[in-house]
């Protein structure tokens, strides 16, 4: 995101630290680490507030809500130069980038994998597969939340939902996890070679995997996709769809489980109250998407002249959502900054962003960390963290690297 701002790096990193822009500080490493005292100064310079790029940025939950709902702002979509070496179609997300009408012609098509029958489906498949991942650690001896149970989880959801299963599951994340880093830009030619190589194994995978259920089809979304007797379904629509699904589905996920588990660790009260009640782990979910959401920031671009809040905004000028902000907003949430599991009252979160581009997923992504969070509290009461949390360095995606812990 802030890599689509700025043309590159060295230009983002001047405009933080000398001209003092605070979108450019979004992408400073100890914002990233921790980006909410940031999004609280911004919010505090009122409902938008100009950068140095010519932009506006908002942290408040009125102006995010209300502009991921407008239709005259559209997906924002940074020029490349034209002699950018990075693919246009390798950070083509499908849904993420579509406005209407192709944007709802395809999510209508998608739609039936997320249906309540293939829910019920799902739920058998994450809680066998979270008592898998627990009975093979050792809690007394420590295990890394993240690589040990937060990350094979949805992998193994995604792997099923797209049909993919001769994949190994360790390096199917780590495509994922490296083509969602482009999200912050490119930042060196080595980072720019990571992403073709992601690229050019997941067309491998994907392209057999479109030929096999072409012949053969199964009970998984690809297959219910290519037998759609629509001209929109082709290879060219479905490898960015199913790259969309890995990265969505497996970034907001993991994420997700390991804020949560670092916010639940970080006051013993709530901890507690999950251990004596798991069946709050639903609630757990809301809370954590609320409190510290995986996906941090978006953007919208004006189609036309328009305002935003009384704010002119003109054509081609880009509205930068901190969604996280909104979500910490002190007009929408009671003690917005407390981590509550028992919370009631507030606006509706952010973290699935709205409208049109609401995430399609949801439910799914509700019921993986509800089942994640309520396993947990019931297989393990005495969890506890075994040694300091690494953070990712990311600005759109907020979640740890590592999360140590031990019962």
């Amino acid at each position: 995101m802030i890599g689509g701002i700025y043309r590159d790096r060295v230009t983002a990193a001047y405009a933080a630290r000398v001209r003092r822009d605070l979108v450019a500080q979004l992408g400073l490493p100890a914002h990233q680490a921790d980006p909410y005292p940031l999004y609280d100064r911004i919010r505090e310079r009122g409902p938008l507030t100009p950068t140095a790029q010519g932009n506006l940025i908002s942290a408040t939950h009125a102006v995010c809500s209300d502009v991921v709902r407008r239709r005259d702002l559209v997906v924002f979509r940074p020029e490349q130069p034209g002699d950018d070496p990075l693919p246009r179609e390798m950070l083509d997300l499908s849904l993420l980038e579509m406005d209407p009408p192709e944007h709802t012609r395809l999510r209508r098509l998608v739609a039936p994998a997320f249906t309540p029958r293939r829910m019920a489906g799902y739920e058998v498949l994450i809680e066998r597969r979270i008592d898998q991942l627990l009975d093979a650690v050792d809690p007394r001896a420590g295990f890394d939340l993240v690589d040990d149970f937060a990350s094979p989880l949805p992998i193994a959801v995604i792997s099923a939902l797209l049909g993919v299963s001769d994949v190994d599951e360790k390096e199917f994340a780590a495509y994922g996890a490296t083509l969602a880093t482009a999200l912050d830009g490119i930042s060196s030619i080595g980072h720019l070679r990571r992403l073709l190589q992601a690229q050019r194994q997941l067309r491998t995978i994907f392209t057999d995997l479109f030929a096999r259920r072409t012949a053969d089809p199964q009970e998984d979304i690809v297959s219910a996709l290519l037998t759609e007797q629509s001209a929109d379904i082709t290879p060219a629509i479905l490898g960015p769809l199913c790259r969309l699904l890995l990265v969505a589905g497996f970034e907001t996920t993991v994420n997700a489980i390991g804020n949560g588990v670092r916010a639940l660790l970080a006051d013993p009260e709530q901890w507690q109250l999950l251990v004596e009640d798991p069946d709050r782990a639903p609630a757990v979910a809301e809370e954590v998407l609320r409190y510290d959401p995986p996906v941090q920031v978006t953007a919208r671009m004006a189609r036309e002249d328009t305002e935003v809040a009384g704010v002119p905004v003109a054509r081609g000028r880009a509205v930068v959502l901190l969604l996280a902000g909104a979500n910490r907003d002190p007009a929408a949430f009671p003690s917005p900054n407390a981590f509550d599991l028992t919370r009631t009252a507030g606006a509706d979160h952010l973290a699935f962003s709205g409208g049109i581009h609401y995430c399609l997923g949801a439910p799914l992504a509700r019921l993986e960390l509800a089942a994640a969070f309520r396993a947990l509290a019931r297989r393990l009461p005495t969890l506890r963290l075994a040694g300091p949390v690494t953070m990712q360095r990311s600005t759109a995606i907020h979640g740890p690297l590592h999360v140590p812990v031990a019962a």
